[in-house]
């Protein structure tokens, strides 16, 4: 190997420490998670310090929807690199304009504009812009617990936790509980330029609405002359068991945000989808909003690779039957963990493990990554384990995530083993406490 090895474990740890982050190398080694991803395949990862190999079953908040290192996604990069390069941002290109094309025949109805972008933060960022642009509104409403990336207006959009250390941000954000429509009706307003709602919150939990509640957001949308804005960064490409989740609600939103699985895990790329006719923001300055490496020419060849194997009848009939396996496999376990267990979540491949209350979720995500999976929790919810494998799993790929995952919930259900795993989080968290106040001084 070449890029693989040329440090020994302990070496990386002590430079990411030193240079990266030292917050994180204290947490990870003071509860045995100090996991180094060395090898990769498909639905596999390999620790470099200990040589196991481990199911994804986190992977990346959706970016490894076809798995790690796809050789189909590969072999299409490494023919672009005969002829392409990223291309320049201001002009007009072939790559972007195949892809473009694609996208927007699967895009739902009347989104029929797109543009690109390196990251869903960005392609957020971008969505809320283009909002206040057409209505000339400026409040922007999310929901509490929600999650839409770390720069300047998805932060803002997002829950408290993540903008309290950085305020003040872009005033006229509000947030509303996800799902409670009658406080939304309360909040919207004819000041309001946009709802931007995740389809399904993972960050929050695994939260699936009602069947009826994005029709009825759309309608006070519609209402108050706002712009539904839908974030499908974690619920596009499949995840859901349908191309885009929203499709499993009935609604076109005005805008829809795509990102991380659109790069195959590969090479980073998100895009923001759009009704034409708010396009007539940019009409007097085309170069009004830009991105320099947004729509990179080898990003649009694995996109346009990604988005033909992600819509294929084969791959997401293989998701919905995938799907009914660990269905059955999580009501299996409800039943038998039911005074840990208190709701199973899940549409297609979205799923999420309730448990009975929040130190189950980092509990439950170091006893499944001494079980050989790795999970992690919802961090505004964290009484919910996230379940997100790859979503080209084979039958017995998944029933061995489900034993795995029984096996883990008997380990976590040993009082000793929960002694273990609480008393290393809080040393970690005494750990960084101090440190941080080293700092000050």
């Amino acid at each position: 190997m070449k890029f693989i090895g040329k440090y020994t474990a302990d070496r990386i740890i002590e430079i990411f420490a030193k240079h990266i982050s030292s917050a994180k190398v204290n947490l990870f080694k003071e509860v045995g998670f100090d996991l180094i991803i060395g090898r990769r395949e498909g639905i596999w990862i390999e620790d470099v310090q200990t040589g196991r190999r481990i199911i994804n079953c986190h992977s990346n908040g959706g970016v490894f929807n076809l798995g790690h290192r796809n050789q189909k996604i590969v072999s299409v990069l490494k023919e672009a690199l005969d002829e392409l390069d990223i291309g320049n941002h201001h002009l007009i290109s072939e790559a972007r304009a195949r892809l473009a094309e694609f996208f927007v025949s699967l895009a739902p109805r009347s989104l029929d504009k797109v543009l690109f972008f390196s990251g869903g933060g960005e392609a957020v960022d971008f969505a809320i812009k283009l909002a206040r642009g057409y209505t000339r509104k400026r409040k922007i409403i999310s929901a509490y617990g929600g999650y839409h990336g770390h720069t300047g207006l998805a932060l803002a959009a997002g829950d408290i936790k993540y903008k309290k250390y950085f305020l003040p941000l872009a005033p006229g954000f509000i947030q509303v509980p996800f799902g409670d429509l009658e406080y939304l009706s309360k909040t919207i307003d004819n000041d309001t330029a946009a709802v931007i709602f995740e389809t399904i919150p993972a960050t929050y939990g695994i939260y699936i609405p009602p069947k009826d509640f994005f029709k009825k957001v759309k309608s006070l949308c519609e209402k108050y002359g706002a712009l539904l804005i839908i974030d499908e960064i974690q619920t596009g490409l499949g995840r859901t068991g349908k191309l885009w989740g929203i499709q499993n609600f009935d609604v076109v939103p005005d805008i829809m945000v795509v990102g991380k699985g659109l790069s195959g895990g590969i090479y980073p790329m998100a895009a923001a989808c759009f009704k034409s006719k708010y396009e007539s923001v940019f009409k007097k300055e085309p170069f009004l909003h830009v991105s320099t490496f947004g729509g990179s020419e080898l990003g649009c060849i694995v996109a346009l690779e990604v988005l033909k194997i992600s819509s294929s009848t084969e791959f997401l009939e293989n998701v919905n039957y995938i799907a009914k396996i660990f269905a059955d496999g999580f009501n299996q376990l409800k039943n038998d963990f039911s005074n840990y267990i208190t709701e199973i979540r899940q549409l297609g491949l979205m799923m999420g493990v309730k448990f009975k209350n929040e130190l189950w979720g980092p509990l439950m995500s170091k006893a499944c990554f001494d079980e050989g999976l790795l999970c992690v929790y919802s961090n505004n919810d964290k009484s919910v384990l996230q379940v997100l494998p790859p979503l080209i799993l084979q039958e017995d790929q998944a029933r061995e995530i489900i034993l795995r995952l029984r096996k883990a919930i008997e380990r976590a259900s040993d009082r000793r083993y929960q002694l273990k795993v609480i008393s290393s989080f809080v040393k970690a968290q005494m750990k960084n406490q101090i440190d941080y106040f080293k700092s000050l001084f």
